[in-house]
């Protein structure tokens, strides 16, 4: 299975960090950055749930809901199928459709919610579900624009995954099958041998829900 991939690239400056640094950096990169475009933003680092080689940053405005990060993290690492999604917030779930009174909608704004240095937890699919780790990382002014209200700050490099059958060339295919029995990330000599139908075969992508569900990037 992949290894941490600690490097990512600013998007601000399209510099190359660590990412145990990148959040310091970010906060400087962004008093660069800001203008007279830039809004108050919740500064939010998000990391796959179970596979924390994956992460972001975003900036996020305070009075955005939570249904333009759903929308988000939806297009840039999860959506395949149209699964249901929810953000689990201190004991309090928040969904794109409700089912109960117990349960909020999406579109409650960040600031009634999230503070500074909190942690909370992100979920699609309640079948195959990829779960994602959120933390507050800050709130500072940052370049967004008005019609894409959530700016990507920083993206981790793709991991670099062997093939688990060779050892040796650079896993290009997962097999959704094999995958759990650590079998199933291979390169694309092993792919053509695997003996799995092809249906099962799909890309390494740069993604916590690489090798789940129908999910290709």
């Amino acid at each position: 299975m992949a290894q941490r991939g600690s490097v990512g690239k600013c998007s601000l400056c399209s510099r190359a960090f660590d990412a145990s640094v990148m959040t310091r950096h970010l906060k400087a990169c962004a008093k660069a950055a800001a203008g007279p475009k830039a809004a108050t933003c919740f500064h939010l680092v998000v990391e796959g749930g179970w596979g924390r080689e994956y992460w972001l940053h975003l900036a996020v405005p305070v009075e955005s809901p939570f249904s333009g990060i759903d929308y988000f993290l939806r297009n840039i690492w999860l959506e395949c199928c149209g699964h249901m999604s929810a953000f689990r917030i201190a004991g309090e779930s928040y969904s794109r459709s409700p089912l109960d009174s117990e349960e909020f909608d999406m579109g409650v704004a960040l600031k009634r919610v999230l503070k500074i240095g909190m942690k909370f937890w992100y979920e699609y699919d309640f079948g195959s579900t990829t779960e994602l780790q959120l933390k507050v990382a800050g709130v500072r002014e940052f370049p967004v624009e008005r019609k894409h209200p959530v700016l990507l700050l920083a993206r981790n490099d793709p991991p670099e995954v062997r093939c688990e059958q060779c050892g040796q060339a650079r896993a290009e295919r997962i097999c959704s099958d094999c995958q759990w029995s650590g079998k199933g990330w291979l390169c694309a000599a092993c792919a053509r041998k695997h003996r799995c139908e092809s249906d099962y075969l799909l890309p390494v992508v740069n993604s916590p829900r690489a090798g789940v569900c129908g999910y290709t990037g």
